[in-house]
């Protein structure tokens, strides 16, 4: 019998996750969330929205990000979504979205390929604008898109004016990190 317990790690390799201060910007990692893409079966579409909609599991359209009471999806491609949960009720979130969806759709866990940082505070634009050709000041809230961030493809969502969320590779969470809290320094 081994002599040592495993424990899980966030992304960055802590025990916690990551909080960064910089001037008047919050970098945050986040661990709490779940995620899984779910995906139109051929033929499954109509079906598939009406149990979305009885889950209350919002599918936005194109370019968007959108919440319910439990569940929150941005889209990705067309026919299919990110979607994400809290990681306390839904840590096996493709167990849940199968009792959902059954055969309607096609459903992958992606929890552990992504690494996500919110970054809070006012005029976050003047940070993301030297990573991403994503125009923060003229999207929405509610906005989603895929962009490059220091060559690395990642989902920015735009929650709010004072509120982004950065989705990027697991295996490069150092890297976007990095580059995440050096704009946001080369600001200050």
């Amino acid at each position: 019998m081994a002599d040592f317990m495993l424990k899980p790690l966030t992304a960055l390799g802590q025990d916690a996750p990551v909080v960064d201060r910089i001037g008047p910007w919050t970098l945050t990692e986040r661990a709490d969330v779940a995620l899984a893409s779910l995906a139109f079966r051929r033929g499954r579409e109509a079906e598939l929205r009406d149990l979305a909609k009885g889950a209350g599991l919002p599918l936005p359209p194109a370019a968007r990000a959108e919440a319910g009471p439990v569940w929150a999806a941005f889209w990705m491609t067309p026919e299919m979504w990110m979607v994400e949960a809290p990681f306390a009720s839904h840590e096996d979130i493709r167990a849940h979205l199968v009792a959902v969806f059954a055969e309607t759709a096609s459903i992958t866990e992606q929890t552990d390929a992504w690494v996500r940082f919110d970054l809070a505070g006012a005029g976050l634009e003047r940070v993301l604008e030297r990573l991403s050709n994503f125009d923060l000041r003229a999207a929405p809230d509610g906005a989603a898109t895929r962009t490059m961030i220091e060559h690395l493809g990642c989902y920015l969502i735009r929650r709010s004016a004072a509120l982004v969320t950065v989705y990027g590779p697991r295996s490069s969470a150092g890297s976007l990190h990095h580059a995440l809290v050096q704009a946001a320094k080369s600001v200050v």
